[in-house]
């Protein structure tokens, strides 16, 4: 594969993804909260536009989830670790992230507590 066969797939792959992506939250808008939202956009963008080489003495990149599925798959779970990883670091990032918006953007009024004063 020559370089501008490469950044074409590339382009292509991040578009598919990204339109993916923003189609199903979307669809989603009124029926899961902002919290659930955040955490499939993040979560998702995590596992589909996460990179990883596909094999060692390779200089272009390729999605992590294709990588580690392909080498799952044909030569198991060492050899999916070098995608694996990277996978589960930004995953946890998001998870994290989603956590401190959900804290503090998305937080919940606290409850009127119904203390009443005797007369």
């Amino acid at each position: 594969m020559n370089d501008s066969a490469y950044h074409i797939a590339m382009t292509l792959y991040i578009t598919a993804a990204l339109a993916a992506l923003l189609i199903t939250l979307w669809w989603l808008r009124h029926s899961w909260r902002p919290v659930w939202l955040c955490l499939l956009a993040l979560g998702g963008a995590a596992l589909l536009l996460t990179p990883a080489y596909p094999y060692q003495g390779v200089s272009t990149l390729a999605p992590a989830l294709v990588v580690a599925a392909f080498q799952l798959l044909t030569a198991g779970v060492d050899a999916a670790s070098h995608a694996l990883r990277p996978l589960a670091v930004t995953l946890a990032l998001a998870v994290v992230v989603t956590i401190v918006l959900r804290l503090s953007l998305w937080r919940r009024p606290g409850r009127a507590r119904a203390t009443a004063k005797p007369h």
